[in-house]
């Protein structure tokens, strides 16, 4: 799961960073329109959105999203704590509002539940097939039998999961697992690595999902 993280609070950024990162590829924008320029080039997961950044307000900021028409969960993070505040985010489009000061696990599951959400799920648990992936722990088994995964690896297995009635093209996937450094790649061989590892995995398991490739468009995940 991608997120951009929208605050200008720099030292209040990099600890969200820090706390998430080993769950998630975390991206952050510090001002009005750094934000507005990373949603215009890239996709994300979700957005954690600040109210108060230099440039403009974050609920103008929030109407400028929903004109994207972005596919995004957005959650509001901001030390403005009245109903009216939360009201009218909740109106413009988001999806949750979190509160300052709050606890970087209650975020965390916030987060999560988004996910959840995104992945039409009402559990921890999402199947496919013969494979579940538990989104707490991360733990990916087949028929019951643990399948180990690197973390590109099983982010890899969640997106295309997540967006198994898609094709995905190979540099929508490099911008998943890499973020904007994708951009300052030379190549994106490390899609076609990390593609024959995670299905060289799946069939050593014998999952009966599979990664087809669809030649000179992308991955699309099969289920049987």
């Amino acid at each position: 799961m991608k997120l951009l993280l929208i605050e200008d609070e720099r030292e209040l950024s990099q600890n969200i960073v820090l706390f998430l990162e080993s769950n998630y590829l975390c991206e952050q924008a510090f001002t009005f329109q750094e934000a507005i320029e990373k949603l215009k080039l890239y996709t994300y997961d979700c957005i954690l959105l600040d109210l108060g950044l230099p440039g403009g307000d974050g609920l103008l900021l929030l109407e400028e999203i929903k004109k994207l028409h972005l596919d995004s969960s957005i959650l509001i993070i901001s030390a403005r704590n009245a109903l009216e505040d939360k009201i009218l985010g909740l109106e413009l489009g988001a999806d949750d509002y979190l509160a300052k000061p709050f606890a970087l696990p209650e975020l965390s599951i916030r987060i999560h539940a988004q996910l959840r959400r995104r992945l039409a799920t009402t559990t921890n648990e999402l199947t496919s097939s013969n494979i579940t992936i538990n989104l707490l722990s991360k733990q990916v088994t087949v028929n019951g039998e643990s399948v180990l995964l690197t973390k590109s690896e099983y982010a890899l297995l969640l997106f295309l999961i997540g967006n198994k009635k898609r094709v995905i093209s190979k540099n929508a996937i490099a911008e998943h697992l890499s973020g904007d450094m994708a951009d300052m790649l030379d190549n994106q061989n490390f899609v076609y690595a990390h593609i024959k590892n995670l299905k060289a995995k799946l069939q050593d398991h014998q999952c009966k999902g599979s990664i087809k490739t669809i030649y000179g468009t992308g991955y699309q995940w099969i289920e049987e």
